[in-house]
């Protein structure tokens, strides 16, 4: 199941010495890839963050949500924390849960069903995993390491026994897994670390692109109005939105990747412009994923797709 998390949380504590030259997530933005307009996936999360500098040793994110610097602790909320796999990590078989309660399984299809006129049941909510974007300095200064697990547990107040735990460590025991054939992966804690890698893969000439209008909370028909394909040479990243208590992006580059922006109308006239990700070889995933139970599929006999979810980011040339 898609895990999210409530709000950012109360108070962080860590020592950070922020350079007075530094520049916000929103001007690296701007002077790495001028060009590029932020996405609602970036723009979610960094919009209850006010990048704050006190005399070079503090930097405040949000309305008292994350304080980086001084001696505040806190305890993160984390909701629906049930650690299952994740549908969009393709190294997992689906568990008997997810076939049955995961509203992701409405998110894959096959490339066929991508046409205009074309209707799907499918499950857009608007994501409340509302962790925010901490700069690359303070973010640097948190350890982000299996080894060092119960080091982050006591800094954010959790038990080891916790639920909230078991998330972080099934969070950190997917970053550090071994990339797939073909794949190039890194978890990115920063935004200023998802350009960095977003680029070095496609080049300062990209697009940042995510699914927005997602309101409903039930399955419902939706009838595509138009698709549009994004991007060229079969190359993208896709970054995925981790639970954890600041945000956490798994992103991976993978080949033979259409990528479609595609306008839906739900039932209820709802307008979504969703980002839909096509796997046209998918011969390295776990033969029991989620999405060959979905689609009665067997791995590299057909491209599969799959819609984003909102918190998610793909990058394109």
């Amino acid at each position: 199941m898609e895990f999210q998390l409530l709000g950012i949380f109360s108070l962080l504590s860590v020592a950070v010495v922020a350079c007075h030259a530094a520049l916000s997530p929103e001007a690296y933005w701007k002077s790495v890839i001028p060009n590029t307009p932020m996405p609602g996936a970036v723009k979610d999360s960094l919009s209850s963050a006010e990048w704050v500098e006190n005399k070079g040793t503090a930097v405040g994110v949000g309305k008292g949500g994350v304080i980086v610097g001084g001696n505040y602790h806190g305890k993160p909320v984390f909701v629906g924390v049930t650690p299952s796999p994740n549908p969009f990590n393709y190294i997992y078989a689906a568990t008997e849960d997810q076939l049955h309660d995961d509203p992701n399984v409405a998110l894959f299809f096959k490339r066929n069903d991508l046409q205009q006129g074309n209707q799907m049941k499918l499950h857009f909510t608007k994501t409340s995993n509302a962790a925010t974007l901490l700069p690359r300095s303070a973010a640097g200064k948190i350890p982000f390491s299996a080894v060092k697990l119960p080091q982050i547990l006591s800094r954010f107040s959790l038990s080891p026994d916790s639920k909230e735990a078991r998330v972080m460590k099934k969070t950190l025991k997917e970053c550090e897994a071994p990339a797939m054939m073909g794949e190039e992966k890194l978890c990115a804690t920063s935004m200023e670390s998802m350009v960095d890698f977003s680029v070095s893969q496609l080049g300062k000439n990209v697009k940042a692109i995510s699914t927005e209008g997602g309101r409903t909370r039930e399955v419902q028909k939706y009838a595509i109005s138009r698709s549009k394909s994004m991007g060229k040479d079969g190359k993208a990243v896709v970054c995925h939105k981790q639970s954890y208590p600041y945000a956490v992006f798994y992103c991976h580059k993978t080949q033979s990747t259409e990528v479609y922006e595609v306008s839906l109308v739900g039932a209820d006239g709802a307008k979504v412009k969703a980002v839909a990700v096509c796997h046209k070889d998918t011969s390295a995933w776990n033969p029991n994923h989620l999405a060959f139970q979905v689609l009665k599929v067997k791995p590299g006999t057909v491209p599969v797709c799959h819609f984003l979810p909102e918190d998610h980011v793909v990058w394109v040339n």
